[in-house]
């Protein structure tokens, strides 16, 4: 709710959002600091604290702020903050940080997956891109995270599910079916409905 308060005292990692009414641009003002309001801004509400994300745990926001190679806040020609329409940005443990006009905390903090040991993340990818190895990953691409292991999430992976390792006992045996062409972890080629049987 916008204040007409003239003088506002910000408190440390908390910040406000200033419109100046002769641009119509919106900035941020971050405490620890006392802001006097102009006659021609509108604080648009009172000081809200800042995100924290604690440690092993993580955060979704949309319409996230462009940055420089070199991390600073982008700016278009009017003094408003460039953003990226329609993207999600997964931002994990940092400094306390302000929400910029504009941009939305889509999904609030969370704790990161703890995958554990004979459990794996079914994924699904729902855009191209390239993954930490350089390697080329094709929206509808399918994979496995097994654990034990801590899941980083990204904007262009989907979770579907939660598999259970199947433990093969003496004197059985699984048999298996691919549902689609790919490469099994031995590195032998499978074909769509290709049936094979281990012990």
């Amino acid at each position: 709710m916008a204040t007409e308060e003239s003088i506002i005292r910000i408190p440390p990692y908390h910040y406000i959002h200033v419109l100046d009414q002769n641009s119509n641009v919106s900035r941020v003002e971050v405490g620890p600091k006392t802001y006097i309001r102009q006659d021609n801004e509108r604080v648009l509400f009172a000081p809200l604290r800042m995100v924290t994300v604690p440690p092993r745990h993580y955060c979704t926001v949309a319409n996230p702020v462009s940055r420089d190679p070199q991390g600073a806040v982008l700016f278009d020609v009017t003094g408003q903050v460039r953003l990226r329409h329609a993207d999600l940005e997964i931002r994990l443990t940092q400094d306390p940080f302000p929400l910029y006009p504009g941009e939305v905390l889509e999904k609030d903090i969370s704790p990161l997956q703890v995958v554990l040991p004979n459990t794996a993340l079914h994924l699904k990818a729902l855009l191209d891109f390239e993954d930490k190895n350089g390697d080329k990953v094709v929206a509808g691409d399918e994979w496995l995270f097994e654990g034990p292991g801590t899941y980083i999430p990204r904007k262009e992976v989907e979770v579907l599910e939660i598999i259970q390792a199947t433990v093969v006992r003496q004197n059985q045996a699984l048999r298996l079916r691919a549902r689609k062409e790919c490469w099994d972890r031995e590195g032998k080629e499978r074909v769509t409905g290709g049936v094979d049987e281990g012990c």
